[in-house]
C-alpha cells in the first residue's frame, strides 16, 4: 500500500524529466495507491495557479477514481510539531509522514528531504526507471 507524494503525480502532471518512471509505477500499483487530501489540494493550487486546470480537471476525471483519498485524523495534527522538531521536516512532509505512520503506508516520492528520515519511515523513491 503506497502513498503518493505531491511530487510524483506533478512529474507527470507537468510532463517532467522522470514522468514515465512515475506513470509506470502508478499503473502498476492500481489497487494499493492512496494520495492525502494534502497533495490533492496542493495539486490543485498548483495547477490553479499555472492556469492549468484543464489539466486538473482531468486528473480528477482520470486518476482519483484510482486512489484512495485520505485525511489526517483531527487528533494526530498535534503531533505534527513534534514531527518537526524532532525530525526536521516541514509542514507537507510531516503531514505526509504522519498519515504514512498511521495507517501503514509506504511513502513514494523524489523527494530528498525524505532520506533524514529513513531509518524511521518506510520510503520508496522513484529515481531512473521503474
Amino acid at each position: 500500500m503506497y502513498l503518493i507524494d505531491t511530487n510524483i503525480f506533478l512529474e507527470i502532471l507537468l510532463t517532467q524529466e522522470k514522468r514515465d518512471t512515475c506513470k509506470k509505477f502508478l499503473e502498476a500499483n492500481v489497487g494499493s495507491l492512496y494520495i492525502s487530501d494534502f497533495s490533492l489540494h496542493s495539486i490543485g493550487v498548483i495547477l490553479f495557479r499555472n492556469n492549468r486546470e484543464d489539466i486538473f480537471q482531468k486528473f480528477i476525471n482520470d486518476v482519483i477514481p484510482n486512489v484512495e483519498i485520505i485525511t489526517l485524523p483531527k487528533k494526530s495534527y498535534e503531533g505534527l510539531v513534534e514531527i518537526k522538531r524532532k525530525l526536521g521536516l516541514d509542514f507537507d512532509d510531516a503531514y505526509q509522514y504522519k498519515v504514512a505512520k498511521e495507517l501503514n503506508l509506504k511513502i513514494v516520492t523524489m523527494d530528498k528531504d525524505f532520506e533524514k528520515i529513513e531509518d524511521d519511515a518506510n520510503i520508496l523513491y522513484l529515481h531512473g526507471k521503474f
